[in-house]
Formats: C-alpha cells, sequence, structure tokens
C-alpha cells in the first residue's frame, strides 16, 4: 500500500536560514513520501508555478541539468534499497536532478546534498563525480494543466508533474 501523501513542509522541521520563514516563499517547500513494500521514499522539493511562462525548453532549457524543483536541489531519502528506473539505489539521502530534453530525460541521482539548486551563472550546483546513478526515462503529456510543481508517490513510482508534461520513474 502506498501511502502518496503530499503536504508543505511542517515549520517546525524547517531548518531555519536568516529566520526566514521558507512557507512564505514564491516556490515554498513541499514533500511526498510514501512506501514500497517496507521501504520509505521522501521526496523534499521547493515547487515554483507556471504564472504564464512556459517552462519546458525555456524556463527549464532542453540538454541542461536542472535541479526538479526551485531554491535548493531537490532531495531523495529512502531508507532501504530501491530499484529507481531499473537502477539499484542504497540507503540514504541524495540530490536529484533531470537532464530534460523534448524526448527522453536522464535523471540523476547525486550523493550531494544541502546545496542551493544553482549558482549566479544559473548553473546547477551539482558535482558530477558525486553521481551515483543516472537513468533514461520519457514524459508523456498531461492531460490538464499543472500550475504547480507537484511530485505524487504512486504505486509504481513516482511522478514528477508540472505545465503540461508527467515524468513517471518507476521504483520497486
Amino acid at each position: 500500500m502506498v501511502d502518496n501523501s503530499v503536504a508543505e513542509v511542517n515549520p517546525a522541521e524547517k531548518p531555519t536560514v536568516a529566520s526566514k520563514d521558507k512557507s512564505s516563499r514564491p516556490s515554498p517547500p513541499m514533500v511526498a513520501s510514501g512506501k514500497f513494500g517496507n521501504t520509505t521514499l521522501r521526496i523534499d522539493y521547493s515547487s515554483p508555478s507556471v504564472k504564464e511562462r512556459k517552462i519546458w525548453g525555456e524556463l527549464v532549457p532542453y540538454n541542461k541539468v536542472w535541479r526538479a524543483g526551485a531554491n535548493e536541489a531537490t532531495t531523495i531519502t529512502t531508507d532501504g534499497e530501491l530499484t529507481v528506473a531499473g537502477k539499484k539505489l542504497q540507503a540514504g539521502k541524495y540530490s536529484f536532478y533531470v537532464i530534460p530534453t523534448e524526448k527522453d530525460w536522464t535523471i540523476i541521482v547525486n550523493s550531494q546534498t544541502g546545496q542551493w539548486g544553482i549558482k549566479r551563472n544559473r548553473e546547477t550546483t551539482r558535482l558530477i563525480e558525486n553521481d551515483v546513478m543516472k537513468a533514461k526515462v520519457t514524459p508523456i503529456n498531461s492531460s490538464n494543466f499543472i500550475e504547480r510543481l507537484t511530485y505524487e508517490i504512486k504505486n509504481d513510482g513516482f511522478n514528477l508533474k508540472w505545465e503540461n508534461l508527467v515524468l513517471h520513474v518507476p521504483v520497486k
């Protein structure tokens, strides 16, 4: 049974940065969490809105690494081994990145965590030497418009949903 809970981060669980309330950000912190067997998968991300912008290929350029959210780099945490997009992933906390293209996307799981998602030049803070897993996944068009970036845990994996696309990442 999968618990596909998606929630704003509890203010008591949020680290404080210069005493700013992260929940008041334009891209507030969110959490998606669920179980695959006895293993819990948690995704922590900041959820930007479309705000009448073209997302794929413009705000999020094709063929460049993206932090898969806003603000800090998106993280995934698992308390047991999982198979993600056909690749083994050990228990731990990781940053989650994607490289979107017009067809297949590359998902990247990276052992570095805690970093801000991008540098001043708009490049990600990802250090390639810390990549622990890469896999190809194909997004599909969404049947409805999705204003706010959302992660959703499903029985067979998780979805990244935003604007007009859904990226399904299989998990076992």
